[in-house]
């Protein structure tokens, strides 16, 4: 998957050199602030009075990484690694758990196919095609839109297709993004095909050179099997113009739903082939253990957050800062 455009500058150059400055730096912490009180308020109560880990103290680490929607399964994989680490170890002390915790942390993260998005190829594809998924209101027209915003920074050509054609919401937002980035947005009358318009944009993105193509959908999950069929139309006649098309199936979580995201990355991930995640609203809540959690069971990487409401906000994933950030 590479995506090579204006000779050495690569996609992934760009967002590197942005994400590392200092106030994007900044947004993360800030945007993490809340996760990390949460959650380190719960782990000094569960150290209390305790100078070495001891079986209480493992037990008590449990309830604050399940309480923090870490999720079932990946705290016990982390129990279980610091488990080892204090029977091979013989005296653990409770200073020591923060270092520890992180460095499983993020030992975890590297072995679910979370890239730190920097040496990240992207090919020779262009158009690059993007299909944004995810239920309504979970920010997918603002990570489109963010996303946007990043790569027409970088004098990249990009447009969007408003194939969400079931809620005229949806394609109005587009439009107004379309205009505050800069953008060329194609839609067509609410309540069209959504394989229609998506074969619109994609035709008319290769006739102009265009770079990358992001495409809405429509958020809908009461009726998976409509959804499978929906999206697989969508790629089937995307095809027709690009063959390998989509290059990418963004699934868009809000992190501040916690469990719930599990759940909807559960139905999208059984009914298309989401090989991205992009995880929203985490400055907001103090469920962003939810980033580790997704990415430990559907070994799907993350690869952009949303920590903060500005333009910038949106941020590429990167799981060494992430977790730095968090045990700060």
């Amino acid at each position: 998957m590479a995506f090579l455009f204006y000779q050495t500058m690569g996609l992934f150059d760009f967002f590197k050199k942005k994400e590392t400055a200092p106030e994007a730096q900044e947004a993360l912490d800030k945007g993490l602030e809340k996760t990390k009180e949460g959650f380190f308020s719960k782990l000094t109560k569960a150290v209390a009075g305790k100078s070495t880990v001891d079986d209480d103290v493992l037990d008590n680490l449990e309830e604050v990484l399940v309480t923090s929607d870490v999720g079932v399964s990946t705290t016990l994989k982390i129990i279980d690694r610091i488990q080892e680490r204090v029977a091979k170890d013989k005296y653990l002390s409770t200073t020591e758990l923060n270092h520890l915790l992180r460095d499983e942390i993020q030992l975890l993260l590297a072995e679910n196919n979370s890239n730190d998005f920097r040496n990240f190829e992207y090919g020779d594809h262009k158009p690059y095609v993007i299909m944004v998924v995810g239920v309504n209101g979970v920010g997918k027209t603002t990570t489109i839109g963010k996303l946007a915003h990043k790569l027409k920074k970088e004098n990249l050509s990009v447009v969007l297709g408003a194939a969400d054609t079931f809620r005229a919401a949806a394609v109005d937002q587009i439009k107004l993004w379309g205009e505050r980035v800069g953008v060329r947005v194609v839609a067509q009358a609410m309540g069209s095909d959504p394989a229609s318009v998506a074969f619109d944009t994609l035709q008319s993105a290769v006739a102009n050179k265009e770079d990358v193509v992001i495409i809405d959908t429509a958020g809908r999950l009461h009726n998976k099997v409509g959804l499978m069929n929906e999206l697989g139309k969508i790629k089937n006649v995307m095809q027709k113009i690009v063959p390998n098309a989509p290059h990418e199936i963004l699934l868009v979580l809000d992190g501040s739903t916690g469990q719930n995201a599990f759940e909807q990355c559960k139905q999208f991930t059984e009914a298309t082939d989401v090989n991205a995640l992009a995880i929203t609203k985490l400055d907001g809540t103090a469920k962003g253990g939810v980033v580790i959690g997704i990415s430990d069971q559907f070994k799907i990487p993350v690869k952009y957050i949303g920590v903060g409401e500005k333009m910038d906000d949106l941020q590429l994933f990167d799981k060494k800062e992430f977790v730095n950030s968090l045990f700060k």
